[in-house]
């Protein structure tokens, strides 16, 4: 057979793909398979992606939907006013107070420099309120000079002084740059705050809430630091308002630091019952719409909150709980049922709290304390509970604590107001302490039993008791 010639060659005509060609353009198609798993077949043509299924909506998004659909017949505005974070533009029965603090600190108006002051009184009294609505009144005074600058610092959220001296520096850096960073000493800290502070001619008003907390926790050096810190300042001044729960807070502060404060001293006293009607009522009209509050609703509340030693903010958060409740249980009013439930509710979750945070072998003591005073229903004898208390800590492998730590265990679950200890004279006998339940034992028992070392003490019980006080039930002579 002749060659071919370039000249005499065929016309080219489409060439036939190898098998292996085909064989490999079907696995370029394919996705790896899984691990473990048969290889997915070759489509043949291009399929439609299904679209993923949505997720079937969960039980708490059948609450949410049903919640949204209720119109809100009861509140008008927002729900903050009911909370003790809300300032008002009054402050009802608290303008002496008011007029007490503006006059200590007014001096700064006038560029002089004022006095320390130190601002005591029990929860809820309005301190932080009072000091918040005088900040808010000077700083628009000033709002034009701005020689005045207040710093809030919450002492119950700082562990060390290491920490406030930071926060209380890096509140004046004007970049990132400038902040005092962490990992320095404590008197690198002290430099960095005063060089901060001193780059404006101005007055610093230092507010320290709950300073008592501080100085249990790290001392008093801070305070001597900062009661000290003007002599170092060229143009900026510091003045100091702290604000304490503890009335004797100042007793156990150093000569030497009490000497340097030379502070005023303004005392907030409990609000009474008819005080607190002021104050809720006030709130009610900002926060509900018209008729929705029944009578008794605002006594009520103000009467619980005036026996916990006229805490407002107690007041307040049983008025706002309880016509959360009503809106739960569509209803279109504020009853004082609602209240009673709020009260219920709001107690048995500080118990609940309160017991989760107990060492173990007091947990396994306030429930042998719980077993006997449900079985007797009267006062149980220190020597029956460690009796019942040794059993139980046998029972789960521990080794019961010696009578004189148990009774130190007893000194605490009374000082949280769990238990009562009084004493009782048994003749010649000597005395002895008779201890009396102060908790709802059907609530209080499961909520020890959820520690898994107390979970096997454990029985089914009935959880539908509710914390019910002398004032719900006049004709109750014995708590629970």
């Amino acid at each position: 057979m002749p060659s071919l010639t370039p000249d005499s060659r065929p016309a080219e005509t489409p060439s036939r793909p190898s098998s292996s060609h085909i064989a490999n353009e079907a696995v370029s198609q394919v996705r790896d398979p899984p691990r473990g798993g048969p290889a997915a077949p070759a489509p043949t043509a291009e399929r439609e992606v299904p679209a993923p299924t949505p997720p079937l909506p969960s039980d708490a998004a059948a609450v949410f939907d049903s919640l949204l659909e209720v119109k809100g017949e009861l509140f008008k505005g927002r729900r903050e006013v009911l909370r003790d974070s809300y300032i008002p533009s009054r402050l009802p029965h608290r303008e002496h107070q008011i007029h007490q603090v503006a006059e200590v600190l007014a001096p700064a108006l006038r560029g002089d420099l004022p006095s320390n002051l130190l601002i005591y009184g029990k929860i809820g009294t309005g301190k932080t309120a009072v000091v918040a609505q005088v900040r808010r009144d000077i700083e628009r005074r000033d709002e034009n000079s701005d020689h005045i600058k207040f710093i809030y610092i919450n002492c119950g959220n700082i562990d060390t002084p290491y920490s406030l001296l930071q926060m209380a520096g890096n509140t004046f850096a004007a970049k990132e740059s400038d902040r005092i960073p962490t990992g320095w000493s404590l008197d690198r800290v002290q430099m960095g705050m005063r060089r901060l502070m001193d780059t404006k001619a101005r007055t610093v008003i230092l507010v320290l809430d709950e300073i008592d907390r501080l100085v249990v926790r790290s001392g008093d050096g801070v305070l001597y630091t900062l009661s000290q810190i003007n002599t170092e300042l060229a143009n900026a001044r510091l003045v100091i308002v702290g604000i304490s729960n503890d009335l004797k807070f100042t007793n156990n502060l150093d000569a030497r630091v009490r000497s340097r404060l030379n502070e005023e001293k303004i005392l907030f006293p409990p609000y009474d019952a008819l005080q607190l009607q002021d104050i809720l009522r006030e709130r009610a009209k900002e926060a509900f719409r018209d008729g929705v509050v029944d009578p008794g609703v605002i006594e009520r509340c103000a009467a619980y909150a005036a026996l916990e030693h006229g805490d407002a903010r107690r007041a307040l958060a049983l008025l706002r709980l309880g016509a959360e409740m009503a809106e739960r249980d569509r209803a279109k009013r504020i009853t004082p049922d609602h209240i009673v439930k709020a009260k219920n509710r709001l107690e048995q979750d500080v118990i609940i709290d309160c017991c989760r945070t107990l060492p173990t072998h007091c947990k396994i003591l306030l429930y042998a304390i719980l077993q006997a005073y449900e079985r007797r229903r009267t006062g149980v004898l220190t020597g029956d509970v460690y009796e019942g208390y040794a059993k139980l800590a046998q029972k789960l492998g521990l080794q019961p604590l010696h009578a004189r730590s148990v009774s130190n265990h007893l000194s605490d679950l009374e000082a949280l107001g769990l238990i009562r200890a009084t004493i009782v004279s048994r003749g010649r006998g000597g005395r002895t302490r008779e201890i009396i339940v102060d908790v709802p034992i059907a609530e209080t028992l499961p909520a020890l039993e959820e520690d898994p070392l107390l979970a096997p003490l454990g029985r089914p019980r009935n959880r539908g008791q509710l914390l019910l006080t002398n004032f719900d039930n006049p004709a109750r002579t014995t708590p629970y």
